[in-house]
């Protein structure tokens, strides 16, 4: 088992190693559940994902842009199990 050590400022300092291990870059945000008799369950925040947020996800990617018709056919492809 390791150790941490509180800091004067009520601070703990987490190993690179246990961030690694927990998946968590610079930046990221770790959730903290409570638990009885004085555990806790530490765990990487994973955002939610949203409709908002998938809308325009790869807009800008490509110069080329699929007109209606081509949208239907691609879609009856993919329902047909074509490629």
């Amino acid at each position: 088992m390791n150790t941490l050590t509180v800091s004067a400022r009520g601070q703990v300092t987490f190993r690179k190693e246990l961030l690694q291990h927990l998946g968590i870059g610079p930046g990221e945000k770790i959730e903290i559940d409570w638990l009885p008799g004085g555990r806790v369950l530490l765990q990487a925040a994973r955002p939610t994902a949203s409709i908002a947020s998938f809308v325009g996800l790869l807009a800008g990617r490509t110069g080329k842009r699929a007109s209606i018709d081509e949208i239907d056919a691609a879609a009856a492809q993919g329902w047909a199990g074509k490629k």
